[in-house]
């Protein structure tokens, strides 16, 4: 069923706002998604599919605090979607490896999880292991491998199958999704209530409006006083052949999909909203996967492509309210994949106001006018 008198809009139909709408179906509330057009940069079709917390907020407790609660929620997550969608995610979160060919980065990092681990107290779980420790552990890491840093509680999804499972669930949830449905201005109602216009022309109305847009929503926050602007922030990827034997391992940079094939990863790049692939970087992918597991160099890559993370000043996920125009909300993140079941939850809870309503505080906007005024 599908309701033809949506009281909430969310603009952007990728992994982030079709987790919000799926929390705000699960309320109660008649949701419709508005999804841009095809040739739209989208994280969502491009992302690694990793379930990660290694490293997140080592300067920042709440985002630290923040990601090992998505961490935990995740296998309850996982059930709802199969529940609602029938579509199995592939949830695999039985640990994932940081590797190092180089001593002072991995000191550094292993510095990071340190101050990482102070700020989740008893909630911290990682070990830092030598070269020798790691080729005793995992048969074939390659001679030059340092060292890697390991964490139970890290994992991977299918992030296709993720982002067909979201679609369906809010469908399923009577849920109205819009594809080709381009956002071109949002007008605030002097009696409350939102304006909405789209690029074919077409208007419509929304009580409530959250922003999703990614890379597309600093063209349309500022209409509504919010201040926070993205960038785009390239990341390539190459993805062999299928393969019949498992790799031993998850890495944060090589990862084996439960269809065999491998993806290899984790470049970042300025690049302003050009996603191509360069050839230089993929062939530094090619040789980081073999110097990790020296068995992949006979293994073919069918696929490259380049995708556009969604970065905010800081690299930290905003979540604010319109203190001009209530009713108006801004939702932007990177890892998206990781932090879908509290999209799906919290931060539903947060846009209703429930009580007691959820602190997002940390994630307002307002933190980047208080670092430029000190």
């Amino acid at each position: 069923m599908q309701h033809s008198d949506p009281e909430i809009t969310i603009v952007g139909g990728g992994l982030v706002g079709l987790s919000v709408a799926l929390g705000l179906l699960s309320a109660g509330r008649r949701v419709r998604v508005l999804d841009g057009a095809d040739g739209d940069a989208r994280a969502s079709q491009g992302n690694f599919g990793l379930i990660w917390g290694q490293g997140k907020g080592w300067n920042f407790a709440p985002y630290a605090n923040w990601t090992m609660d998505a961490l935990a929620a995740w296998p309850g997550f996982a059930r709802q979607l199969k529940e609602l969608s029938g579509i199995d995610v592939a949830l695999d979160q039985s640990g994932g490896y940081e590797f190092f060919t180089d001593s002072a980065e991995m000191a550094g990092f292993a510095a990071q999880l340190e101050q990482q681990a102070a700020h989740l107290n008893d909630r911290a779980s990682f070990e830092i292991l030598t070269g020798d420790d790691l080729r005793s552990q995992l048969g074939g890491i390659g001679p030059k491998v340092v060292g890697a840093s390991f964490s139970p509680r890290d994992g991977h999804v299918n992030p296709l199958r993720f982002l067909r499972a979201l679609r369906c669930s809010v469908h399923v949830l009577g849920g109205c999704v819009t594809m080709g449905a381009t956002v071109s201005t949002i007008t605030p109602q002097p009696d409350g209530g939102f304006l909405l216009t789209l690029a074919n022309g077409q208007s419509l109305g929304a009580e409530i409006v959250v922003l999703c847009a990614g890379l597309g929503s600093t063209a349309l926050a500022r209409g509504l006083g919010f201040e926070t602007q993205v960038r785009p922030q390239r990341g390539e990827l190459l993805i062999t052949e299928k393969l019949g034997d498992r790799l031993p391992f998850l890495s944060s940079t090589i990862r084996q999909v439960d269809e065999g094939g491998i993806q290899i990863g984790g470049t970042k790049a300025e690049t302003g909203m050009d996603d191509s692939e360069s050839l230089d970087v993929m062939a530094g992918l090619a040789r980081h996967a073999v110097t990790v597991f020296p068995a992949l160099e006979g293994v073919r890559v069918v696929r490259a492509w380049g995708a556009l993370r969604v970065m905010s000043p800081d690299g930290y996920p905003v979540y604010a309210k319109s203190a001009a125009h209530p009713g108006a909300f801004l939702v932007t993140c990177h890892s998206g994949v990781t932090l879908a079941p509290l999209h799906a939850s919290v931060l539903a809870e947060w846009i209703l106001n429930t009580s007691p309503t959820p602190d997002m505080e940390a994630f307002d906007e307002r933190r980047f006018a208080l670092s430029h005024a000190a």
